[in-house]
């Protein structure tokens, strides 16, 4: 369904503690950074799930991603924190969730535990569900922003 390097990577984890967030992240900023830190460091190994560009669009806007599907997947998959990254083309991640089965799901701070959306399966799984701290001050929509008026 997803691919099968996803499935390579899911056999080879199988007995490890499997982190799981997902999101756009369009501009990597520190916050961004940060975050992925804080949520790797909950497991073994973290999993990214990716909006891709038609996602993107229908949640930001259209002038949005800035950077392509296969450019942020790029990024991402050379942060030291992040382990593997899957992109998703359904307007939520839950069917990922699902499949994957994490441990543990995260998001930030801005995300109450109830509105993720996966928690309710991860709960009755028996894995945890947290929303990590926001580092304020750090938005992709505020980067271009800034830009835009420069």
């Amino acid at each position: 369904m997803f691919g099968s390097d996803l499935d390579k990577f899911l056999a080879k984890n199988r007995h490890t503690k499997i982190v799981f967030t997902n999101g756009c992240f369009d501009i990597l900023h520190r916050g961004h950074v940060e975050y992925l830190k804080d949520a790797k460091s909950l497991g073994t190994i973290l999993v990214v799930g990716l909006n891709s560009d038609a996602s993107v669009k229908k949640l930001k806007g259209p002038e949005r991603p800035i950077n392509s599907e296969q450019d942020r997947k790029i990024v991402l998959e050379n942060l030291r924190s992040v382990d593997f990254v899957q992109i998703f083309h359904e307007d939520t991640p839950l069917e990922l969730i699902k499949y994957i089965r994490p441990n543990v799901l995260v998001k930030g701070g801005d995300w109450s535990v109830d509105k993720i959306v996966g928690s309710d399966f991860v709960l009755a799984s028996g894995g945890d569900v947290k929303s990590l701290k926001f580092v304020n001050g750090f938005s992709t929509t505020n980067i271009i922003s800034r830009i835009k008026v420069d």
